[in-house]
């Protein structure tokens, strides 16, 4: 009876080691991207957007990792992509530009696409991305005598969800990341914002001339305008 139990308590003993082998032996999973800085503002009210055309910041990507839990500098391992390279580009190495055309917020984005880690597990989602907000400021003043603001149109996120916003004409692309996100365009614009859920679904506009769906229309933009997107 004696010898029974202790090779029970022998294949015991063997088959936890090895899990334990095993769960260190797991390859490292991406769960999770940082893009620093998280904000960068370029340029001022009183400062044409031309004039600001070649600036630049240098972003860092930090992941997370489980197995075991970790972060670490990726910034030449992501995919980086500007939602409005006609406002700011970013290259292969993280450095966003100033373009000197647009003015208004756009989201850079951080991309990793890890279907499954080298032993062929599956990792935690196809695609994992950070994001960054580039606020180029508006041009609202002027140098010399005369000239009016461009009214603007000011988005505000509610809702516990997440998403972006963009819009036709350029100028607006803002996540929840921030609480709200500003861009001028010239009077009598006629101005379409669309939502874009990341996670949940999409709740609603308000603010707006006219909704459909997921987009929102502002019609003969001639003065500043509120508008709430929500993400449940």
């Amino acid at each position: 009876m004696i010898r029974k139990w202790f090779s029970i308590g022998a294949l015991i003993a063997v088959a936890t080691l090895f899990l334990g082998i095993s769960s260190c032996g797991d390859p490292q999973e991406l769960v999770s991207i940082t893009v620093q800085p998280e904000t960068e503002t370029f340029g001022a009210s009183n400062i044409p957007v031309s004039s600001l055309a070649g600036a630049q910041v240098h972003l860092s990507a930090l992941g997370t990792y489980v197995h075991p839990p970790v972060t670490k500098d990726i910034t030449d391992q992501v995919t980086w992509s500007s939602n409005t390279p006609q406002m700011v580009t970013v290259d292969s190495s993280g450095v966003v530009t100033v373009v000197g055309g647009p003015c208004g917020a756009t989201l850079v984005s951080a991309t990793v696409q890890t279907n499954a880690d080298a032993s062929g597990r599956s990792a935690q989602g196809a695609i994992v991305t950070g994001y960054m907000t580039a606020n180029v400021v508006c041009f609202t003043g002027t140098t010399g005598g005369g000239g009016l603001a461009e009214p603007s149109i000011t988005i505000t996120f509610a809702g516990s969800g997440s998403g972006t916003i963009t819009s036709s004409p350029l100028g607006l692309s803002c996540s929840n990341a921030q609480s709200t996100c500003t861009a001028s365009f010239p009077t009598g614009t006629d101005v379409t914002l669309t939502a874009t859920p990341v996670s949940g679904a999409f709740g609603g506009w308000s603010g707006c001339s006219l909704v459909s769906g997921n987009t929102c229309t502002i019609d003969n933009l001639s003065g500043n305008t509120a508008v709430t997107a929500t993400f449940n």
